[in-house]
Protein backbone atom coordinates (compact mmCIF):
# COMPACT_ATOMS: atom_id res chain seq x y z
CA UNK A 1 0.00 0.00 0.00
CA UNK A 2 1.73 3.24 -1.27
CA UNK A 3 1.65 6.08 1.39
CA UNK A 4 -1.58 8.60 1.06
CA UNK A 5 -1.17 11.79 -0.03
CA UNK A 6 -1.50 13.54 3.00
CA UNK A 7 1.45 11.18 4.98
CA UNK A 8 3.92 12.24 1.42
CA UNK A 9 2.97 16.35 1.97
CA UNK A 10 3.73 15.94 5.61
CA UNK A 11 6.69 14.28 5.31
CA UNK A 12 7.98 16.78 2.39
CA UNK A 13 6.66 19.95 4.15
CA UNK A 14 9.45 19.10 7.36
CA UNK A 15 12.19 17.64 5.48
CA UNK A 16 12.37 18.98 1.96
CA UNK A 17 13.17 22.87 1.86
CA UNK A 18 9.95 24.32 -0.69
CA UNK A 19 6.42 22.64 -0.50
CA UNK A 20 7.25 20.85 -3.62
CA UNK A 21 10.75 18.97 -2.96
CA UNK A 22 10.32 15.90 -3.95
CA UNK A 23 13.49 14.78 -5.10
CA UNK A 24 15.98 16.28 -2.88
CA UNK A 25 17.87 13.25 -1.27
CA UNK A 26 16.77 14.08 2.89
CA UNK A 27 12.96 13.81 1.56
CA UNK A 28 13.44 10.56 -0.58
CA UNK A 29 15.01 9.13 2.74
CA UNK A 30 11.87 10.13 4.85
CA UNK A 31 9.38 8.49 2.44
CA UNK A 32 11.46 5.45 2.07
CA UNK A 33 11.84 5.22 5.82
CA UNK A 34 8.34 5.46 6.33
CA UNK A 35 7.23 2.81 3.74
CA UNK A 36 9.95 0.78 5.58
CA UNK A 37 7.97 1.27 8.90
CA UNK A 38 4.80 0.62 7.33
CA UNK A 39 5.63 -2.31 5.76
CA UNK A 40 7.65 -3.61 8.81
CA UNK A 41 4.79 -3.50 10.81
CA UNK A 42 2.56 -5.28 7.69
CA UNK A 43 5.16 -8.31 8.18
CA UNK A 44 4.70 -8.68 11.82
CA UNK A 45 1.35 -9.61 11.08
CA UNK A 46 1.23 -11.62 7.77
CA UNK A 47 5.03 -13.18 8.32
CA UNK A 48 4.59 -15.47 5.28
CA UNK A 49 3.97 -12.62 2.67
CA UNK A 50 7.45 -13.16 0.98
CA UNK A 51 6.51 -10.65 -1.85
CA UNK A 52 6.06 -7.79 1.07
CA UNK A 53 9.55 -8.96 2.33
CA UNK A 54 11.51 -9.04 -0.86
CA UNK A 55 9.94 -5.58 -1.64
CA UNK A 56 11.09 -4.17 1.92
CA UNK A 57 15.16 -5.62 1.19
CA UNK A 58 14.76 -3.42 -2.08
CA UNK A 59 13.62 -0.51 -0.25
CA UNK A 60 16.04 -0.47 2.27
CA UNK A 61 18.58 -1.12 -0.08
CA UNK A 62 17.66 2.07 -2.04
CA UNK A 63 17.66 3.67 1.32
CA UNK A 64 21.14 2.58 1.89
CA UNK A 65 22.18 4.01 -1.45
CA UNK A 66 21.40 7.51 -1.23
CA UNK A 67 22.07 7.91 2.62
CA UNK A 68 25.85 6.93 0.89
CA UNK A 69 25.38 9.35 -1.18
CA UNK A 70 24.40 12.16 1.55
CA UNK A 71 26.99 10.45 3.75
CA UNK A 72 29.67 11.39 0.80
CA UNK A 73 28.31 14.69 0.19
CA UNK A 74 27.72 16.38 3.55
CA UNK A 75 28.51 14.26 6.97
CA UNK A 76 26.97 16.77 9.06
CA UNK A 77 23.57 16.33 6.85
CA UNK A 78 24.17 12.69 7.03
CA UNK A 79 24.10 12.77 11.23
CA UNK A 80 21.15 15.27 10.98
CA UNK A 81 18.81 13.06 9.34
CA UNK A 82 19.31 9.55 10.93
CA UNK A 83 18.72 11.54 14.22
CA UNK A 84 15.82 13.10 13.15
CA UNK A 85 14.55 9.85 11.43
CA UNK A 86 15.78 7.58 14.23
CA UNK A 87 17.57 5.13 12.12
CA UNK A 88 20.87 3.26 12.88
CA UNK A 89 20.53 3.97 17.02
CA UNK A 90 22.56 6.77 16.73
Amino acid sequence: MPLSVEKTSEIVREFGQRDKDTGSAAVQVALLTERVNQLTKHLEQHTKDFSSQRGLRRIVGQRRRILKYIKRRDLSAYKAIIERLDIRGV
